[in-house]
């Protein structure tokens, strides 16, 4: 009798020891899927801006050089779209372990978009990271998946300066990117390749390019274009109270202006509607993010931009559009516009409703904290309200332009 239930107890702890043994395995398998990419099992950006702080800092300390490459597959929103997610799923994979096996061990490879992925290259000088890159393409061109016959890329590539966050430095990588592109794309571009010439070689004068744009929003709907532009100044205002460098801050400042340059492509009936837009309008009027970006993208120099118009309304907790993503992913300048364009929006007399008053709007800017909007960002931002009304007479900039008479 106590022969058997010593049997028993020994075969008690025996599944006791293989369940325990299971359950670690499904914890090591769900830490990998929630840190990871789940379609090419890369790093994701927020885990590529954290490995690049202690490397920052050792550059800082050291005089050391690191660069990153951000590597943007052409023309494959077109090969989604022809041959299908499926097929694209596995073009991605197999570019990303080609990243990979170009890689040496002390780098990083993290994909950071749809169609993008970046390297962080410690001890990498500028034309090292450039020639290390341009050693890619003949593998990326031999690829052959199903019907796709070998892909091509545009790379951009940028080196750490003093005064650079990880974020910023990323940021100019993709920048260069759109160089690489407009000099015809399957390159590699850097600082060197970002300013370039217009058809009479003259060089382009961006502000110019955004003015015309920001006039021609205007034109097409004066609402959205004059609300873009009382946005601008209180997105400054808060892109400076977060010490967003000088270059950052003009990148945010554009792109704040112009968010909604892809609403030029909206129906008049949907654009102009007096009162809520129903489900089917509000489908046609999510794609004005993505819409803007593939403008913007086609201006030589302005990717930084696009990229952060494309994002401006993703929510702080990954229930945006139009990719979901959330926290740090999301470009800073994006998180900004959000906020300030939700309490300027807030603030404005519309035809279907009446102006909310400015303590309700900071209440309620306040109460999605964390969820729709940036805590950091939403506290900068609530400052800088108070601030203006301490000091202003009771009314903030957007109030005054708010309340302003429609044209």
């Amino acid at each position: 009798m106590r022969g058997r239930g010593r049997q028993e107890i020994e075969r008690l702890e025996t599944s006791l020891a293989q369940a325990r043994g299971r359950i670690a395995e499904l914890e090591g398998e769900l830490r990998r899927l929630t840190t990871s990419d789940p379609v090419t099992g890369l790093s994701t950006l927020a885990q590529l801006h954290g490995r690049l702080e202690p490397e920052i800092d050792r550059a800082r300390r050291h005089g050391r050089p690191l660069s990153v490459a951000v590597v943007d597959l052409d023309g494959f929103r077109a090969l989604n779209g022809h041959h299908g997610r499926a097929v694209g799923d596995r073009v991605l994979a197999a570019a990303a372990r080609l990243l990979t096996e170009h890689t040496r061990s002390s780098d990083l490879v993290a994909r950071c978009g749809d169609d993008e992925f970046a390297i962080a290259m410690p001890e990498t000088a500028t034309a090292e990271a450039a020639q290390a890159c341009e050693r890619l393409f003949g593998d990326l061109e031999a690829l052959r998946i199903e019907a796709v016959e070998g892909v091509s890329a545009s790379v951009g590539v940028a080196s750490w300066e003093r005064g650079m966050t990880a974020e910023q430095l990323v940021a100019a990588a993709a920048g260069h990117v759109d160089a690489a592109r407009a000099l015809g794309g399957g390159r590699v571009a850097t600082a060197a390749d970002a300013e370039l010439p217009t058809g009479d070689g003259q060089p382009r004068a961006k502000g110019d390019v955004i003015a015309a744009l920001a006039e021609a929003l205007t034109e097409r709907d004066r609402y959205t274009g004059e609300h873009s532009e009382s946005v601008v100044d209180l997105v400054e205002a808060v892109a400076r109270g977060l010490a967003l460098s000088t270059t950052e801050v003009e990148h945010v400042k554009a792109a704040a202006l112009l968010h909604d340059i892809g609403k030029v492509a909206i129906p008049d009936h949907i654009l102009n509607k007096p009162g809520p837009l129903d489900d089917d309008e509000w489908q046609v009027m999510r794609e004005h993010p993505v819409v803007g970006e593939r403008i913007l993208r086609a201006i030589p120099g302005m990717g930084p931009i696009a990229r952060i118009v494309r994002h401006e309304h993703e929510r702080f907790d990954g229930g945006g559009y139009p990719d979901g993503i959330a926290g740090e992913e999301i470009p800073i300048g994006a998180r900004i516009i959000l906020a300030c364009d939700a309490y300027h929006a807030m603030v404005s007399d519309r035809p279907y409703r009446k102006a909310m008053a400015h303590a309700e709007a900071i209440r309620e800017i306040g109460d999605h904290a964390g969820s729709q909007f940036d805590p950091r960002v939403t506290e900068m931002l609530i400052g800088v309200l108070y601030g203006r009304r301490q000091s202003g007479g009771g009314r903030t900039d957007a109030e005054a332009a708010a309340s302003a008479p429609a044209a």
